[in-house]
Formats: structure tokens, C-alpha cells, sequence
């Protein structure tokens, strides 16, 4: 593992592999009716969020608490960047406490790196702008691995809101290097900029005609589906006419849902949440039983109790000692 976790391109298929094979270990704290081990013992983690979230910023503290380590909050609205403190006086403040790891989730494509540059702890990104948001990119992965086996050769279709999206970018480098096959399916509007010359490089498809894609028209039949959130917090302008029309165009439908599973019934549906439900996906579809997207909760913890892991513990741990013992306790 590097220092940092900063992008899904930090980690190589092995690096990936890695943590996923201990957030299968790390899983299995969730089931027990103790839920701690000492494995971060005397470790301090920051979760600094400048952005909204419960999923990342709740599961960030479980995995911390769960392993021992003393786990702290930290809201932008709570910090003396409400009072105008420079991003990059907050986090250095914050190091010279003597803190281990800041788990950050900024507005601003890149700050996460900026800050790995001006801190000796280590930083994980927990989502900056739209650029990336890796821990969301490993818990799909380990999500869609519990369901389907192994990704190599499965195809998954990304679809939605991939202009503000920091989810695909990171899923993109996950699954590729997992040997998936990746489309992403979005209307012309919301596709990001260069994305030609980025699938070409990548090994990717686009398509803009999402029935032709679930139908196997343009390629392979869809073994995972994940929907993205219409972010329309981070939109200024008219990316679509209406939100019908978007509904209607790239929303999974009841319909939709329906001549999918019926042509396609072990397809499973993802989506990282939160949810537009009506918008780019229908209740029935959040709710299917092919749906995955409280496993992807569940998994969260898991998956971030393993980054914590292999950027913190130190040495290693043998394979079936890294969750500790039943009950163990800090």
C-alpha cells in the first residue's frame, strides 16, 4: 500500500486485491455481537468533511471506532475554516496535534493532494469535487464480487451523471484493473469532456443509448448496472430539458426494471448513494431484489476498516489474524 490514498491509480491490481481480501476478514466483525478489535490501538484518525455525506463520514468513524482507534469529526461549518482559516493552515494545524490519518472530503478537485504534500500524517481521500472518491470505487467492487465471483470478464455499465460524478473515475481504474468490462451510458450533455480520447486510452465504451446497451445491442449482456446520482447541486446550466424527459431517457424505470430482469434476471443494480429516488432510479428498482445497494453500505465499513488497516497497523499481520479474535475488546 503507498502512503496515501489519494486515487484509485494509487493501487495496482494487487494493491486492490489486497484490500479487498481483507475487508473479507473485516467483515465478519459486523456479525459478531462484539464489535471491536485492538488492531488501531493508541492510533488517531480526523474525519475532516467540508461536504455533506453520512454513508462515507459514518462508516470512516465505525471503521476507526471498530478497530480501536480514537476517532474524531470534523465538519468545514465546525472548523475555523468557517472563519475564513486557509485549507491549508486547517489541516496543519491539525497535524502538528500529532494525528495519524485525515480521512478529507473536499469541494475542490485536487485538495486531497495538496494536503498529502503539507502533512506527515497519512491522508485518505473521502471525495474531492468530481474527481475521485477511491474507498467508493473498492466497496462496489467487493459488493459486486460478493454477488456475481469474481469481475474479470463481467461487464458493467455505468450510467447517469458522469460530468459531476467522482464515483465513475474511480470505479473506471477499480474495475478495468480488475478485469471488467466498463460502458458508460449517459445523454451527450453529461458526458465529461475528452471522454473519446479517454476511452480509447482506457479500454472502455460510451454509449448514449442506454435500452441498446441493456438489451446487448452494442456489446456483452450487463452483469452489474449502477445507476449515478443526477447531482444537481453541482449543475448551473440545463444539462436536460426536463427531469421527465431525463427519467424517461436514463432513468431505471419500473418498465425498464422490468424487460431488464425479465431477459436478464441475475443482473445485480448498484447505485453509491444517496439516492434521487424517481429521478435516475425508480423505488421498485432500489428496492429489487437485485439490488445491491444496502450491501454496498454494509461493505463500506468493511472495505474502510481494510484501508485503515494496511495504511496504519504497521507490520503485517498473518492472514486470519488481521480481525483479531472473537470478542476482542480495546
Amino acid at each position: 500500500m503507498p502512503r496515501h490514498l489519494l486515487s484509485m491509480a494509487d493501487l495496482d491490481a494487487g494493491a486492490i486485491r489486497t484490500v479487498l481480501d481483507t475487508a473479507t476478514q473485516m467483515h465478519d466483525v459486523q456479525k459478531r455481537e462484539v464489535k471491536k478489535i485492538p488492531t488501531l490501538r493508541g492510533r488517531t484518525i480526523i474525519n475532516l468533511f467540508f461536504e455533506d455525506s453520512t454513508r462515507t463520514r459514518s462508516s470512516f468513524e465505525i471503521a476507526g471506532k471498530w478497530m480501536s482507534a480514537d476517532t474524531i469529526n470534523i465538519t468545514g461549518k465546525g472548523s475555523s475554516a468557517s472563519k475564513g482559516e486557509s485549507l491549508r493552515d486547517t489541516v496543519r494545524t491539525i497535524d502538528a496535534m500529532g494525528v495519524d490519518a485525515l480521512v478529507i472530503r473536499h469541494g475542490a478537485s485536487g485538495a486531497c493532494h495538496q494536503v498529502a504534500g503539507w502533512v506527515d500524517a497519512h491522508v485518505i481521500n473521502a471525495g474531492d469535487g468530481t474527481h475521485e472518491h477511491p474507498t467508493q470505487a473498492l466497496l462496489d467492487a467487493y459488493t459486486m464480487e460478493r454477488r456475481l465471483g469474481s469481475l474479470e470478464g463481467r461487464h458493467v455499465a455505468i450510467v447517469g451523471d458522469l460530468t459531476h460524478s467522482r464515483v465513475v473515475r474511480s470505479n473506471l481504474i477499480c474495475l478495468r484493473r480488475l478485469g471488467a468490462e466498463v460502458t458508460l451510458v449517459a445523454p451527450p450533455t453529461l458526458m465529461p469532456s475528452g471522454i473519446g480520447a479517454w476511452a480509447e486510452r482506457d479500454g472502455f465504451t460510451i454509449g448514449h443509448d442506454l435500452d441498446a446497451v441493456l438489451r446487448g445491442d452494442t456489446g456483452p449482456r450487463v452483469d452489474a448496472l449502477m445507476m449515478l446520482r443526477v447531482q444537481k447541486e453541482r449543475m448551473s446550466g440545463g444539462y436536460f430539458p426536463t427531469a421527465r424527459e431525463y427519467t424517461v431517457g436514463y432513468g431505471l424505470t419500473r418498465p425498464r426494471l422490468a424487460a431488464l430482469t425479465d431477459t436478464n434476471p441475475e443482473i445485480v443494480i448498484c447505485h453509491p448513494g444517496p439516492m434521487n429516488r424517481g429521478l435516475e432510479i425508480s423505488a421498485d428498482a432500489a428496492d429489487a431484489a437485485q439490488s445491491l445497494v444496502l450491501d454496498q453500505v454494509s461493505a463500506g465499513v468493511a472495505v474502510r476498516m481494510s484501508v485503515l488497516y494496511h495504511l496504519l497497523a504497521g507490520a503485517d499481520v498473518p492472514t486470519g489474524a488481521v480481525a483479531g479474535s472473537e470478542g476482542s475488546a480495546a
